[in-house]
């Protein structure tokens, strides 16, 4: 066998559309990626405008991405909008992100204490609380988690 050869560095746009096809990323995201893989900020910011205006990068698409996933994971609006304010959204399109959730809060909440700590929802007063803790941790605001747990009691 001869040599193996060497595959041609990629370009920064071919890194960056290898990271957006994957899943997608904020801008913000996008452009520490391509940093840490030896993109200069200037050549990084041209290649994601050119994608955004392209339609791979949307920051609105990320953000509801994000807010799918962790909802899914069961992680309340306070959570979710902690986490999208560190890629660097705007407070409009995290309000306007969570505004558009067609979800229901307290059912992710109950859903989530039926699948964690199930012993809770019937336990004594300790309980009770350490559950009210975990919830309110995991983003959830206190109607969510009043909700939650004064459900079966109803």
């Amino acid at each position: 066998m001869g040599p193996r050869r060497r595959r041609p560095e990629p370009s920064p746009t071919q890194r960056a559309l290898g990271l957006l096809t994957r899943r997608e990323h904020s801008r913000q995201e996008l452009a520490r990626k391509l940093l840490q893989r030896g993109v200069e900020t200037a050549v990084a910011a041209t290649v994601i405008d050119k994608l955004s205006a392209a339609g791979w990068q949307d920051d609105a698409r990320f953000a509801e991405s994000l807010l799918r996933s962790r909802a899914g994971s069961g992680y309340g609006p306070g959570w979710i909008r902690a986490e999208l304010a560190t890629h660097g959204l705007g407070g409009e399109l995290i309000a306007a992100t969570l505004d558009g959730f067609e979800g229901d809060w307290a059912e992710n909440a109950r859903d989530l204490l039926q699948r964690r700590h199930p012993q809770a929802l019937a336990g004594d007063r300790d309980a009770r609380r350490k559950v009210m803790d975990f919830l309110l941790r995991r983003g959830f605001g206190m109607e969510h988690v009043r909700a939650a747990i004064n459900h079966d009691q109803a």
